[in-house]
């Protein structure tokens, strides 16, 4: 897990209820930029794309292959009184990087929680009635505080805080979360991020739905995508109230197109698979003298699967228990027909992703008989191949809110949401050849029927803007109170919280 805090540091201190003693060979600090690698890989992203001439002839080929120490805290611990009279015992303490840790088990939810603040931990009011399930069902409580002295704050005040990494075996995989929302201050983001061999994962006491993709955009999308994908994601949950967003699932060794390279066998180690894959079997020895190493082979078959909720402090009512999922495919440059596949549907293979498009038309002259419309890559006088690479959509919990129009910046409808926009009219390129023959004129509907022109684009667009107001657009809830980022499985979790 990783959390972005934005307040005091000394006011930090995180609680997470485990199911066994944690010790500290189990427990490790990782490199600040393993979490930026997985949210830019499996982040919702936008390209763009121009249409090739129609007369040009090569291989494009439309339909690609997807294919130690404890320190102040003990000290303060052994005071006469602090622990045992209140239920709570030290199992084990230690310090990793700039947090100071420790595991508590407890016989009473009010002990803990009398214990917690005693300790001079900011402990909201309202934690007992959260902490008693966790504490009759057992559960140990991983808590750690930062030593202030380590860490650093950015330019917008928010002390960045090395990655964790823990683990233990479970019979079940399960994120417990509800604790988190105690000191919510308003709506919370949460991403996790599954890393598993061959399968995707969804949520089993949550519904499930899938993110709109591969739609067409307006080029205002460019500079706005973040706001657009907030207000596209705020629509999809209005209409499916509680759910999980699935936003990725495709194996963590490709992408199709890559914001940032894939994970290397290096990453998967780091985030967890030299813990799951104990005893791999020999492996080729790399480096020299005292660096050399055993690298293991963890690079095939594992399955990413991004899952994004948003909530607020009442409507969380259980931790998250995850299941395995069929594999689905969708948000790829592939054609169903005459048209480009919409949506998530089940397959064979996980190529899921949240993806969108600035498509720009061939306007240039056509000199052939049969020209061959629809190709798409790069810019005019590259190779088709040299596109520009595809912009992600991060840092989504604090998107601006409430000012994007979808019906505007969207190409094209989207009827699950019940989301329309005005047909565009293409242009029009330049025909070189013999003009055809032209029809006779005719008379304008309007003239015909007072009514004509119920069906016009532009009352189309009028009847959108209508309903862009509720079903487009999202509500002004304010920047989100925290964004978490969790990889379960090869577990993590990101936190993003603001002062409140």
């Amino acid at each position: 897990m990783q959390n972005n805090y934005q307040g005091p540091p000394q006011d930090f201190a995180m609680v997470v209820p485990v199911p066994v003693i944690l010790q500290e060979e189990s427990v490790k600090t990782l490199p600040h930029d393993v979490f930026g690698r997985v949210d830019q890989l499996t982040a919702p992203r936008l390209v763009e794309y121009w249409e090739q001439d129609p007369c040009a002839v090569d291989e494009y080929n439309l339909q690609r292959k997807s294919s130690g120490g404890g320190g102040p805290l003990l000290d303060r611990a052994k005071r006469e009184g602090s622990a045992d009279d209140l239920g709570v015992t030290i199992e084990a303490q230690f310090t990793v990087g700039e947090y100071q840790i420790l595991i508590l088990s407890a016989e009473d939810a009010a002990g803990l929680d009398t214990w917690l603040r005693r300790e001079a931990y900011s402990i909201p009011a309202g934690a007992e009635a959260l902490l008693r399930p966790y504490v009759e069902s057992g559960m140990k409580f991983f808590v750690a505080k930062v030593d202030i002295k380590k860490v650093k704050v950015d330019a917008q005040g928010r002390t960045m805080l090395s990655p964790l990494r823990f683990h233990y075996d479970s019979p079940e995989l399960r994120l417990p979360v509800r604790l988190g929302l105690i000191n919510s201050g308003g709506t919370q983001d949460l991403l996790v991020h599954v890393l598993a061999r061959g399968k995707r994962y969804e949520l089993a006491n949550y519904p499930n739905v899938t993110i709109p993709t591969n739609l067409e955009v307006a080029e205002e999308a460019r500079e706005r995508f973040g706001e657009l994908y907030a207000a596209l994601f705020d629509a999809t949950l209005e209409r499916s109230p509680g759910a999980a967003v699935t936003e990725y699932a495709w194996d963590a060794g490709s992408c199709d197109p890559c914001p940032t390279p894939p994970l290397t066998p290096d990453d998967l180690a780091t985030l967890g698979a030299d813990v799951l894959d104990a005893d791999p079997g020999p492996q080729p020895v790399t480096g020299r003298g005292r660096d050399r190493r055993v690298r293991r082979n963890w690079s095939g078959g594992f399955v990413v699967t991004r899952l994004h909720l948003r909530y607020g402090k009442e409507s969380l009512g259980e931790d998250l228990i995850f299941r395995e999922a069929p594999p689905i495919v969708g948000g790829r440059e592939f054609m169903m027909g005459d048209k480009l596949e919409r949506g998530a549907r089940e397959d064979y293979v996980n190529n899921f992703q949240a993806r969108y498009a600035i498509r720009h038309p061939w306007t240039g002259p056509i000199t052939c008989q049969s020209p061959e419309r629809g190709r798409w890559g790069g810019p005019p006088g590259s190779n088709h191949n040299q596109k520009p690479p595809p912009k992600a959509a991060k840092d989504l919990a604090f998107a601006q809110r409430g000012e994007v129009q979808l019906a505007r910046l969207l190409k094209e409808p989207v009827p699950e949401l019940s989301i329309m926009v005005a047909e565009p009219t293409p242009p029009q390129p330049a025909i070189v050849g013999e003009a055809p023959a032209k029809e006779p004129a005719k008379e304008p509907e309007a003239a015909k029927d007072p009514a004509a022109g119920k069906g016009s684009a532009a009352s189309i667009a009028r009847d959108a803007a209508k309903r862009s107001g509720c079903g487009c657009t999202a509500r002004d809830e304010g920047p989100g109170g925290a964004a978490l980022l969790a990889l379960v499985g090869l577990v993590g979790l990101r936190r993003r919280r603001r002062a409140g």
